[in-house]
């Protein structure tokens, strides 16, 4: 998969889930501890973040690195978009 398409599904799920948490992105990028233009690119699939923003992101939507890589990898598995 391009790194591109992988970025927006990544972002795509993010996006999905912080909306589940009820989280509004301004709540969410506090959380985080990214500011919110940021989190924003990263939920349109306009940036590759890092392994450790990556896990920042999991944990503020209180799951793991792991399950949100298991959820990205089952949903690109799926052909999900």
């Amino acid at each position: 998969m391009a790194e591109e398409e992988l970025a927006k599904r990544f972002g795509e799920l993010v996006r999905r889930l912080r909306r589940e948490k009820g989280y509004s992105q301004e709540d969410f990028s506090f959380r985080v501890g990214l500011h919110q233009t940021y989190v924003s690119s990263v939920e349109r699939g306009e940036r590759n973040v890092t392994i450790g923003t990556a896990d920042r992101i999991a944990r503020a939507l209180d799951t793991t690195l792991a399950s949100l890589f298991g959820e990205l990898e089952r949903r690109t598995d799926e052909g999900e978009r």
